[in-house]
């Protein structure tokens, strides 16, 4: 009988596995630069897409009780850079103490992609609602802000918290500018001994509240404002210079607590418009960028504020808010043409536009 003989099975060389190289995350494409006279916003909600106004100031969750952090905010900022709308993030300080230092928040607000950043609100305001930072804490804050949203965007405005309401030319002003010098002092004997930072040289943000326009048409606090922090940053108020040096990230009108009557209908809507209008021409006028306060009607506790542009649903309010949609109007002159204007949010558009009010528009306003 013969003996099978086993065949080898030939051995296959090993295949080269083929190296599929990792899908490269793409690098985000940023809305460019703009001039100062350009930044024109409103300070508004995640949730709506205020038609035709270029810039929206949104807030961080450190600054109010909600979750527009992480994925939220970067997907939320995504979706208004893809409609042409840039976006002001305000990061407020979260602690006075040693927990404001935590880079952590920082770095997610920097990795959202915001095209300016203001670190701080209210910085030097204690209340209820406020978080009072000393000029030396605030000055480690906000080196540490400034270094983290520069790390993913070097080359975007950062603002210096804000300054409180005030009545230009009080002493109030003063004790600001006595913060801020107090504020320069820490940055170059401790956070960077030797140096020579100046908040003369960077961006302050301004908030300012009065009922600009009305009753009396000659009042104009925000004008004062800007003749004030002029002279102390030491800058021209023509050409377009204080924008470089000055934002405001609140512009809106009074009505408790300054003359005006919170129960009249009537006072309270006609101040609240003509303030818009008010502040917006002159902040125009002056190339100092700007932001209405508010996107939208709000409650603080248990008082209701009707100083938003929308209702608290975020509905159209007319421009008369006292009054029926429609019941008054404004023809505005336009480059693309006269356009009739019945409610506050078309109203802030065109302006930003430069489209320009009747002659007669107080008096269709107060009528």
């Amino acid at each position: 009988m013969k003996t099978p003989t086993h065949t080898p099975t030939p051995e296959l060389p090993t295949p080269t596995p083929t190296l599929v190289p990792p899908t490269p995350v793409p690098t985000p494409i940023y809305p460019p630069a703009v001039a100062p006279s350009a930044i024109l916003g409103v300070a508004g909600d995640p949730k709506i897409n205020y038609a035709g106004i270029p810039w929206v100031r949104l807030s961080y969750s450190s600054c109010v009780q909600d979750n527009l952090n992480g994925s939220y905010l970067k997907n939320t900022i995504a979706a208004y850079h893809k409609e042409g709308v840039r976006v002001m993030l305000s990061v407020c300080q979260w602690s006075s103490g040693p927990n404001l230092f935590q880079t952590a928040p920082l770095v997610d607000a920097a990795q959202s992609g915001p095209d300016a950043v203001q670190c701080g609100n209210e910085q030097m305001k204690s209340g209820a609602f406020n978080m009072y930072i000393t000029p030396s804490a605030f000055a480690r804050f906000y080196d540490n802000c400034q270094r983290v949203m520069h790390t993913v965007r070097p080359d975007i405005p950062i603002i210096i918290g804000s300054l409180d309401p005030q009545i230009a030319g009080g002493s109030a002003s003063y004790d600001q500018v006595a913060y801020l010098n107090e504020m320069q002092y820490a940055m170059n004997t401790q956070v960077h001994p030797g140096g020579n930072w100046s908040w003369r040289a960077q961006i302050v943000g301004l908030i300012d509240s009065w009922h600009n326009g009305y009753p009396d048409s000659s009042v104009n606090n925000l004008y004062a404002l800007f003749v004030f922090w002029a002279q102390q940053i030491g800058v021209s108020l023509n050409g377009g210079s204080l924008g470089k040096h000055l934002w405001v990230i609140e512009g809106t009108g009074c009505f408790k607590g300054c003359g005006i009557d919170p129960y009249s209908g009537y006072q309270v809507a006609v101040s609240h418009v003509l303030a818009l209008i008010t502040d917006v021409r002159t902040a125009m006028g002056d190339a100092v960028p700007f932001f209405f306060f508010s996107g939208t009607d709000f409650y603080i506790g248990s008082s209701y504020w009707p100083i938003g542009i929308m209702t608290l649903t975020g509905h159209p309010k007319p421009i008369r808010q006292d009054l029926g949609m429609g019941a008054r109007t404004l023809t505005m002159s336009c480059a693309v043409g006269t356009r009739v204007v019945q409610d506050q949010e078309q109203l802030l558009m065109r302006l930003y536009m430069g489209c320009n009010l009747p002659s007669n528009y107080v008096g269709i306003l107060e009528s």
